[in-house]
C-alpha cells in the first residue's frame, strides 16, 4: 500500500486547522448569494483530505454541506452532533462499503481513523464553496456544555477536540 508522506509529497497535500493535510483542488468560477454576509461566495469547492495515524479531524463546522468520498486506505469513522442532539457516527471506506457522506451545513463534527497505523484519502466538496470565514473549530468546553449529557458524547468530544 501506499505511504501517506508519500501521498502528502506527490498531491502537494498541507497540514489542516483541524488536523491532517489537504489541498484545495476546485473552487468554482460561478459565484452565489452569500444570504450570511455582504458577498458572493464561490457555488462549489472541492479539496483532498488526509488523515493519517493518530491524528484527527477535530470536531468543527461550516455554514454548507460538506460531503466526503473515500479514494484511498483503511476505514475512517465520521462523528456528527444531529439536529437533535445526539452523536452519530458514519464509516466511510471498503470495510463499511460506503465510499460518501453529507454533513448537513451547521453540523458540529469530526474523524478518526478506525486503525491508527493507516491513513484514508477522501475528498470533500461544499456547497456553496468553502470559505475560512465560515468556518469554526469546537472548543471542548462549548461542545461539553451544549453535548455534554452522556458518557459517549462526553467521550467523543474529548477525543476529538485539541484544548
Amino acid at each position: 500500500m501506499t505511504e501517506p508522506s508519500a501521498i502528502i509529497h506527490s498531491l502537494e497535500l498541507t497540514p489542516h486547522p483541524e488536523g491532517g493535510f489537504y489541498k484545495e483542488m476546485y473552487r468554482s468560477n460561478t459565484l452565489v448569494k452569500d444570504h450570511t454576509g455582504p458577498s458572493n461566495k464561490s457555488a462549489y469547492t472541492s479539496i483532498y483530505y488526509l488523515l493519517e495515524g493518530q491524528n484527527f479531524s477535530s470536531f468543527h463546522r461550516i455554514k454548507s454541506d460538506e460531503t466526503w468520498f473515500f479514494h484511498l486506505g483503511h476505514d475512517v469513522l465520521i462523528y456528527l452532533f444531529n439536529q437533535h442532539g445526539v452523536l452519530e457516527t458514519i464509516q466511510l471506506g471498503l470495510v463499511a462499503n460506503n465510499f460518501q457522506a453529507t454533513i448537513p451545513a451547521n453540523t458540529w463534527f469530526g474523524a478518526k481513523l478506525l486503525n491508527e497505523e493507516s491513513f484514508c484519502l477522501v475528498s470533500c466538496a461544499v456547497a456553496p464553496g468553502f470559505e475560512f470565514k465560515d468556518f469554526e473549530i469546537a472548543k471542548s468546553a462549548q461542545l461539553l456544555k451544549e453535548f455534554g449529557n452522556s458518557t459517549i458524547h462526553i467521550q467523543a468530544i474529548k477525543m476529538l477536540t485539541r484544548d
